[in-house]
């Protein structure tokens, strides 16, 4: 159960920098290789973004409630981005051949991506029960593929989200630059297709991100 604190109007700016390094904390203790704490004026939103994920069209483009599209156009996250002040976003690395597609590394995929997922939900409900009412969180890849790769999407069917407090959309599904950022941010990614070789990649990068307040 989670310790719940009033909401509180006058939470001063050394408050929220004291939780912001608690919450890069959280993700590390939760397995994310590094977190930091950004003004969200650093997080990069590109339509050109969503266009990658029509040409050529993404496994999970039309298909999944969270995708294109069907999720939030970047105009909009443009908007929304612009409302906070403060996000946390972290990284986890994992080995390459987790990310080239193919069958022998089906489960191990699944795996990393579903614990980028959980580190985005334990900190946007800590966030949440801080105080943060209003911070939000996005994942990594597809829900689709993470919690439903079996099935057909629930929502897109009229029917209640199976994973109602875990699927999200991805960084990318909503225009967020996953590789200009972790640039910027001094974090080494490499972009990992189906045609890579992960012998000569060092490792592969997933990321998720928490607007704050």
């Amino acid at each position: 159960m989670a310790d719940v604190e009033k909401i509180r109007l006058d939470i001063s700016d050394e408050e929220v920098l004291k939780d912001l390094e608690k919450y890069c904390s959280l993700a590390k203790e939760l397995g994310a290789s590094d977190a930091k704490y950004i003004q969200t004026s650093h997080i990069p939103v590109d339509d050109r973004v969503v266009l990658k994920c029509i040409i050529p069209k993404c496994f999970g483009y039309g298909v999944c409630a969270n995708c294109p599209p069907h999720s939030i156009k970047p105009e909009d996250t443009r908007r929304y981005v612009a409302q906070y002040k403060w996000a946390i976003t972290f990284k986890c690395e994992v080995p390459p051949k987790v990310i080239v597609r193919n069958k022998e590394t089906v489960k191990e995929r699944v795996g990393a991506y579903q614990k980028t997922f959980e580190i985005v939900n334990k900190i946007e409900s800590t966030a949440f029960y801080d105080g943060y009412y209003l911070s939000v969180g996005f994942g990594a890849g597809s829900c689709k593929s993470t919690y439903c790769w079996k099935d057909d999407c629930a929502v897109l069917l009229g029917q209640k989200c199976r994973f109602t407090l875990k699927a999200r959309p991805s960084m990318e599904a909503v225009g967020i630059d996953c590789y200009r950022l972790a640039a910027k941010l001094g974090w080494d990614i490499y972009p990992i297709g189906s045609d890579a070789k992960p012998e000569s990649i060092p490792h592969g990068t997933l990321m998720g991100l928490i607007l704050i307040t």
